[in-house]
């Protein structure tokens, strides 16, 4: 037994380092963060996308069914058809409508899984799904505030808008025009700035518990002075997947065709014909749901790791995190890191003493400009102490004045004063393999 702790491995590395993050950091670990946990994080996506897709279709194609077959009943071309077949096209659509917000909620399920992963992983930490789910949903109903609020407010935005062009529109319709090309412009910017400002608040909900309210006033908070940063993340990431989305698509559509067109040239609705199409239309589907859920973790661990990097620059997250895994080794129970010191505010560490922050370029204080001011005391500012005083000596450019050397004595230099080390000697003495110093 000796008072010295047992050895212990070093910790093993998160998937970022714990220091302030880099653009080029951020946005290579939101493709990288996968790895970290792809049977969570890309098999619960997909799985949550399937499911999703299949409930859609299913009740889509329920109240399609249910709607446009009371059709056959009547006769084309009368009042009472025209209005059966707009009340289904109108139940279809609602229900689609309807449905996708709906789905939506598994969307942000994953999301917040994501969240609590990315997190975790920052300081060496996977969990499970179930364990995540327990971190996520305490924040799911926030977070599903949130998503409705948004869809909410797009909707009666684009609605105002359109009714005021129709309604200036029917006034004059040049008018109507200019305004609706303006509204368009105008949309423009703004569709690239609130996505921006807003992109941390899934991270900011799941990770310190706020209201939907603050985690809006939070991440408009974080992103400040980082807009363009967080909106280069967001931007590529996204037209990453929209560029792999066409990629892949096109060819399964190319396909889809020339087996239309192969086992059926006359357009004759064969069944091998149909099987095909299925078949190709199934596949193109299923390799478009993997693209999105791997499009969604990989946006959410941006998201993730854009608050992160954020708070570590402004609240000094990175000692936190740090601290966290110190006591963790150690055998401490702790609390949340991503809980401590929320909004406080760190300031730069300070400049050494006599240090100049614009750095290089001639100063006062400093003769040649390295920055460093004098000190009280210092001669010329150099930053050191001043020599103690001296007589007088020589103008400049004139010659030192010596005594005339008494009667008896060659001239030359002086004698040495008393006390004074003696003069060196010269000496016959060489390195081996030099020069004679006597020639």
């Amino acid at each position: 037994m000796t008072a010295y702790p047992s050895w212990t491995p070093a910790p093993r590395a998160g998937i970022v380092p714990l220091h302030p993050l880099s653009f080029g950091a951020i946005l290579g670990r939101s493709f990288t963060a996968l790895r970290q946990n792809p049977r969570v994080l890309l098999g619960f996506a997909l799985g949550m996308q399937m499911i999703a897709y299949v409930v859609l279709i299913v009740a889509i194609g329920g109240a399609a069914i249910a709607s446009f077959s009371r059709l056959d009943t009547l006769v084309e071309g009368t009042d009472e058809f025209n209005a059966v077949l707009a009340g289904s096209i109108a139940i279809t659509t609602i229900t689609g409508v309807v449905l996708g917000i709906a789905s939506t909620a598994l969307t942000v399920i994953v999301q917040g899984v994501v969240v609590a992963d990315v997190a975790h992983g920052v300081v060496s930490e996977k969990l499970t799904v179930g364990a995540l789910w327990r971190r996520v949903r305490p924040a799911f109903w926030r977070l599903m505030g949130y998503t409705f609020l948004s869809i909410g407010v797009v909707l009666v935005a684009v609605a105002l808008v359109v009714g005021a062009v129709v309604v200036l529109s029917q006034l004059a319709l040049a008018a109507g025009i200019v305004l609706a090309i303006l509204l368009v412009l105008a949309a423009i910017p703004l569709a690239f700035w609130l996505p921006t400002k807003l992109f941390v608040v899934p991270a900011v909900l799941v990770l310190e518990g706020t209201g939907v309210f603050a985690a809006i006033g939070r991440s408009w908070r974080l992103t400040r002075g980082r807009f363009w940063k967080t909106l280069g993340v967001w931007f590529l990431v996204q037209l990453t997947f929209s560029i792999l989305a066409q990629v892949v698509s096109v060819p399964f559509s190319i396909l889809s065709g020339m087996l239309s067109a192969l086992v059926a040239p006359t357009g004759s609705s064969d069944p091998a014909a149909i099987v095909g199409i299925l078949v190709t239309s199934g596949i193109t589907q299923i390799v478009t749901l993997l693209i999105q859920s791997v499009a969604l973790v990989v946006v959410a661990s941006a998201s993730a790791l854009v608050y992160i990097d954020a708070r570590m620059r402004s609240e000094g997250l990175d000692h936190d995190l740090q601290s966290y895994v110190d006591q963790r080794r150690a055998g401490a129970g702790t609390a949340d890191p991503y809980r401590w010191h929320i909004g406080r505010t760190v300031a730069p560490a300070p400049a050494p003493p006599g240090y100049t922050a614009p750095g290089y370029g001639s100063s006062p204080g400093y003769p040649g400009g390295a920055g460093y001011p004098g000190s009280a005391g210092s001669a010329a500012g150099a930053g050191y102490p001043a020599p103690p005083p001296s007589a007088p000596g020589p103008a400049a450019g004139q010659p030192e004045a010596r005594e005339p050397s008494p009667p008896g004595e060659p001239a030359g230099d002086p004698a040495p004063s008393p006390g004074a080390p003696p003069a060196p000697r010269p000496t016959d003495w060489a390195a081996p393999g030099s020069a004679d110093p006597t020639r």
